[in-house]
């Protein structure tokens, strides 16, 4: 494990070297000479040995829990990153950041996933060539499917990350299917927020966010395999006016 001093060390080191002229997406075009290269060199040699280790593990719930236990080695380089940006306003690539990122989306620290993408999408930034789709497909696919598969087992998942990451990707051109697919999990978190809502004012307010996170889910992919539940919503928004309608005639 590292220690507290390391870890100051590589913050320091990270955040000087980033947005230097020195900066680069791996060791091979390093200069060595100063502390910073060598920091960096040293960080991913970290990372290519542990990509190497992760290669070499078949199950897929292993892979997590060893990415689990790798990524505080890189916490300390990913807030040299945050600081090298706070101090001049501008993102640069960085191998180790984007991969950590990836990581997070991984094992489920999602907020941590997001604080690392917004400024890679707002700065455009590449994710490293591994990871073959750009950085908003990514975060917007994974996290779908992850919100998904929650649901459909009929567990909660957490409606600010899907109402973050919709935000994110709003504006950023992608396949109309991820971005359905996006909306579909936020329609479905919303459902299953409004089946255990007890208030029928509450209630109706969760079905009509459901519906329309829904719909706009149908547009983009009429495949994504919402039509039933946009029914029943209808149809359960159309019983509540109706009995709105009644209450207040009755009461007037």
């Amino acid at each position: 494990m590292t220690s507290p001093a390391r870890k100051h060390l590589e913050r320091v080191l990270a955040s000087r070297l980033i947005h230097s002229d020195q900066a680069a997406p791996g060791p091979s075009a390093l200069p060595s000479p100063s502390p910073a290269a060598g920091m960096a060199v040293q960080m991913h040699m970290r990372l290519a040995l542990d990509l190497r280790r992760l290669k070499e593990i078949k199950s897929v719930q292993a892979k997590v829990e060893a990415k689990r236990s790798m990524l505080p080695e890189y916490e300390a380089w990913i807030e040299g990153w945050f600081s090298a940006l706070e101090q001049t306003g501008t993102a640069r690539e960085d191998e180790i950041v984007g991969t950590m990122m990836v990581w997070k989306i991984d094992i489920g620290d999602y907020a941590g996933a997001l604080a690392l993408a917004e400024p890679i999408l707002a700065h455009k930034l590449a994710l490293p060539a591994r990871y073959a789709r750009d950085a908003a497909t990514l975060v917007a696919e994974e996290i779908a499917d992850a919100a998904l598969t929650a649901l459909g087992r009929g567990e909660a998942f957490d409606l600010t990350v899907l109402q973050k990451t919709e935000s994110l990707v709003a504006d950023i051109d992608m396949h109309d299917e991820v971005k359905a697919k996006l909306f579909k999990a936020v329609g479905l978190e919303f459902l299953r927020q409004a089946e255990q809502e007890a208030n029928p004012d509450e209630k109706a307010v969760l079905q009509a966010n459901a519906l329309g996170a829904l719909v706009k889910a149908r547009a983009l992919n009429e495949r994504v395999g919402v039509k039933k539940d946009i029914e029943r919503l209808e149809r359960a928004l159309a019983k509540s006016a109706d009995q709105t309608a009644q209450d207040t005639g009755t009461a007037g």
